[in-house]
């Protein structure tokens, strides 16, 4: 007889790398968005390290790792910014770029894109 053995699940960010390549992720997201004439303006007088910090923290924490976002809540961080729907669309799309230039799984990426159009509301606020 044969045993049954449960396989346990791994996270999406045990799949991807874990946190060596999380932050290789927002390292090359970060290259782009600041490359972007359209988005380059919002990170004027903005502390990079710390703000790449917290995306690490975020996008480890939507993908189910051991780690926890302990930045600002999302609508103050940006409060007063005046973000656009465009403007957001940008930025996910540069983060799709990036899951994608680290070969991360089309499933994992979708689901990043899906937790991430969760938190629009709180982050746009201009027409």
């Amino acid at each position: 007889m044969v045993e049954h053995v449960e396989i346990p699940e791994i996270s999406d960010y045990a799949a991807v790398g874990g946190a060596g390549a999380i932050s290789s992720v927002v390292d090359l997201f970060y290259q782009s968005v600041l490359a972007d004439p359209q988005l380059v303006g919002y990170f004027a007088d903005t502390d990079l390290a710390r703000l790449k910090r917290h995306q690490v923290q975020l996008v480890s924490q939507v993908m189910g790792g051991p780690v926890s976002y302990e930045g600002a809540d999302l609508a103050q961080a940006h409060s007063g910014r005046g973000i656009t729907g465009a403007d957001f669309g940008r930025v996910v799309d540069h983060l799709v770029a990036a899951l994608e230039a680290h070969s991360v799984p089309a499933e994992i990426t979708q689901r990043v894109v899906a937790a991430l159009g969760a938190t629009q509301d709180d982050i746009v606020t201009a027409p």
